[in-house]
């Protein structure tokens, strides 16, 4: 079942004394805290983001509406901002994170099951899928066109052609 509410990032810290906060972003970069409505923690409360500004390690430091002072910034230390899937419009082939986690993986020609995405690190020219098999191992694999054939969210399927050695030493995790 697909959530409604995406972190988009969490706040980390109060800087300063004028109610500015630091934020590890969740997301694809600070622009989406300020163009989209957000909600704050679990309640899901509004909240609107007047200012993001991009720092070093995927962190942004963020203005909220209403947080003037270091002390109200501190109190929201550890909240999440979410944002609201309805809002956000993506582009075609392309997926929330949120909706990737979990899917099994299998062989497009073979039927095999690989096994099921634990993570997707985004930190190259293609994203790289990490997925564990039923007996413990951690496979990777980038997802490009060669690789990656087809991404099925509501059918809850991912269909590879892994390239020859690809997961050819890949160890056991524990």
């Amino acid at each position: 079942m697909k959530k409604r509410f995406l972190e988009a990032a969490k706040i980390t810290k109060a800087v300063g004394l004028r109610g500015e906060m630091r934020a590890q972003l969740l997301c694809d970069g600070c622009r989406i805290l300020t163009d989209f409505d957000l909600a704050l923690g679990g309640e899901h409360l509004p909240v609107k983001v007047l200012s993001a500004v991009p720092l070093k390690n995927d962190m942004c430091k963020i203005r909220l509406e209403g947080v003037e002072t270091a002390e109200q910034a501190q109190k929201l230390a550890g909240k999440i901002l979410y944002l609201d899937r309805d809002d956000a419009e993506l582009p075609p082939d392309t997926w929330f994170i949120a909706d990737i986690i979990g899917l099994p993986v299998y062989d497009a020609e073979s039927g095999e099951l690989y096994g099921r995405v634990t993570e997707i690190m985004q930190n190259g020219p293609a994203d790289v899928y990490c997925i564990k098999t039923e007996e413990g191992r951690e496979l990777l694999f980038p997802a490009i066109p060669d690789v990656l054939k087809k991404v099925d969210v509501e059918g809850e399927r991912i269909e590879i052609v892994p390239l020859k050695g690809l997961f050819d030493g890949q160890e056991e995790v524990k």
